[in-house]
């Protein structure tokens, strides 16, 4: 499965990126996947790689091209909980400075872009994301409705900009909550509110998880809800994407 290293035009220069596809010469639905708050690393292009291994073109940009080449911050190998600190040190003041207007900004150029490569098919197209990931995929889907079909989003704050940022979304949605993220009662907060805005959803608490749990290269990784993952997200692409 073929890695590509790619530049996409935004309005503030060029984010770096990179595109995980079938190498089989046919177009396929395309996936704007969106990392989590450590950004681009193996274990992204590892998902990625996977991902495109089910029938889908996957871009992964670079959230944080406006402070540099990813890996922006220096990331070791595994993520530990002694680490994570000091991490999160270097990490939050680039979240904090990625506001909603630039994240906007730059989804039309990477769905511009996604839209625009020949190994792509027609149609609409999906967006996926973790952590911090998934809160800017679902601000795509809610600004880009009947582009975006499918909308996943997992450990994710996708209710940060409350229930009105919801209302926009026309795709079909799965969101997979870490058991620490959320409590049931907030859970049926989000559900009525998306059942409020017409959203066609999937959302639940995935049992026993902690906050990052499909990240194998985290102390948070968890098997199972890495399987449960691709469990909800498979069907969700194939109902949603024509072609795949």
């Amino acid at each position: 499965m073929p890695i590509t290293a790619l530049r996409i035009p935004t309005t503030d220069g060029q984010a770096d990126a990179f595109a995980a596809f079938p190498d089989d010469g046919e177009r396929h639905p395309g996936v704007l996947m969106y990392a989590d708050g450590f950004g681009i690393r193996p274990v992204l292009r590892e998902m990625a790689r996977d991902l495109a291994g089910h029938g889908y073109y996957v871009l992964v940009p670079n959230l944080f091209y406006r402070h540099g080449p990813a890996p922006v911050t220096g990331l070791p190998e595994h993520i530990g909980e002694e680490a994570r600190p000091a991490l999160m040190a270097q990490v939050m003041p680039l979240i904090e400075a990625h506001t909603a207007e630039r994240a906007l900004s730059d989804a039309d150029a990477y769905l511009r872009f996604l839209t625009a490569r020949p190994e792509v098919a027609a149609g609409p197209v999906a967006v996926t994301g973790y952590c911090i990931g998934g809160l800017l995929a679902t601000r795509t889907a809610a600004a880009h409705p009947g582009q975006v079909a499918a909308l996943a989003a997992f450990h994710a704050p996708v209710g940060a900009d409350g229930p009105g940022a919801l209302a926009g979304i026309t795709a079909q949605v799965h969101f997979g909550h870490a058991a620490s993220d959320l409590t049931p009662e907030a859970l049926g907060e989000l559900d009525r509110a998306l059942d409020a805005a017409g959203v066609r959803h999937t959302s639940e608490i995935y049992p026993g998880t902690v906050h990052g749990f499909t990240m194998s290269d985290t102390d948070a990784f968890d098997p199972a809800g890495l399987q449960r993952h691709w469990d909800r997200l498979l069907p969700l692409l194939d109902r949603a994407l024509p072609g795949s």
